[in-house]
């Protein structure tokens, strides 16, 4: 067994999600309630090379948990994907006596993670993506908060459309996993959902849809888009020209990564900060904390970006039957 765990490093890495604060502020409180010192590493990996890393007491968490974003902030780091930058990350964390460290971010965070594992940090992950596409967790930090504010954004447009009698097409993020817009069209009453795991390209059949919707006495259209489609203004040309209906296209963006995150984003983000420390105590390495089955879990590393996750087709069926 490794020796004891006493100094815990965190850092957040990748996009930025509604709820990291959160878990940032559980795994300074847990280890330093155990005991434990800890440090912030601050722009994720290119923060831990260029080594921008401070000590954390309790008061640095102080009134961070309604804050949306990271304290810690986050980057993109090409150096750290190299065999070099990997090894001088976990020299740097030796030298700073890092001997645990929790890594909050996406699989591509989980990649580093795992590469510092190899190099004798022990290292834990806590999935944070607002895209839910992390196949071994139910529940990705940030999930809920953005997908409460493109439901709210999309209910004003949608009021909009309604009133000028529109097709809306509203693209929503979730880079190419299709859960935003599938949760936002059921919520939102979408008549059409595209989501890049079950999209055909049947333009068509959505043009004959607002067309027969129209003749129906239906005074809108409202089509939910997923990010990993795209395209949305140059569809909503294409269908005003074969519908002669006014359509416009709205690109949510990064609005949806932002803002204070919800209480279920501040809670479940909490309990997987909480869960981290407690595995790294325990003295696990190359693992990563999961939601699965109302439970709190942890599955190795490997066999975690193994696994492919899919929309459910019980629910992508009814949210076209619900639309009908």
């Amino acid at each position: 067994m490794s020796k004891e765990v006493q100094t815990i490093g965190v850092l957040t890495s990748g996009g930025d999600a509604p709820g990291m604060n959160a878990a940032i502020r559980a795994v300074a409180r847990k280890a330093i309630a155990c005991g434990k010192n800890v440090k912030g590493i601050q722009k994720g990996f290119m923060g831990l090379l260029n080594e921008e890393i401070m000590d954390m007491q309790r008061k640095d968490v102080s009134d961070i948990i309604q804050r949306g974003g990271t304290i810690l902030r986050t980057a993109r780091c090409d150096e750290f994907r190299t065999e070099e930058g990997q090894q001088k990350g976990a020299d740097i964390c030796r030298k700073h006596g890092i001997d645990g460290l929790v890594v909050i971010g996406g699989d591509g965070s989980y990649r580093g993670a795992q590469a510092l594992a190899a190099h004798g940090i022990n290292t834990i992950g806590i999935p944070g993506t607002i895209d839910l596409d992390i196949a071994c967790t139910d529940y990705t930090i940030g999930f809920d908060t953005a997908v409460n504010t493109a439901m709210q954004a999309i209910d004003k447009v949608r009021d909009t459309s309604s009133s000028h009698e529109r097709c809306s097409i509203i693209e929503v993020m979730g880079r190419n996993a299709g859960y935003i817009a599938l949760w936002c069209g059921v919520a939102n009453g979408a008549e059409d959902i595209l989501i890049p795991e079950k999209y055909e390209f049947r333009e068509q059949e959505i043009i004959n849809n607002i067309i027969n919707n129209r003749k129906k006495g239906k005074t809108h259209h409202l089509i939910i888009n997923a990010e990993g489609i795209g395209h949305s203004t140059s569809m909503a040309r294409r269908i005003e020209a074969a519908t002669g209906i006014e359509t416009r296209a709205t690109i949510l963006g990064y609005m949806q990564r932002g803002g204070s995150p919800t209480c279920k984003d501040r809670f479940y983000a909490s309990m997987m900060g909480a869960k981290a420390v407690d595995l790294l105590l325990e003295g696990k390495s190359n693992r990563v904390v999961g939601y699965k089955h109302a439970q709190w879990v942890d599955y190795d590393i490997d066999e975690a970006l193994s696994m492919q996750k899919v929309i459910p087709e019980y629910e992508y069926e009814t949210s076209r039957m619900l639309a009908i």
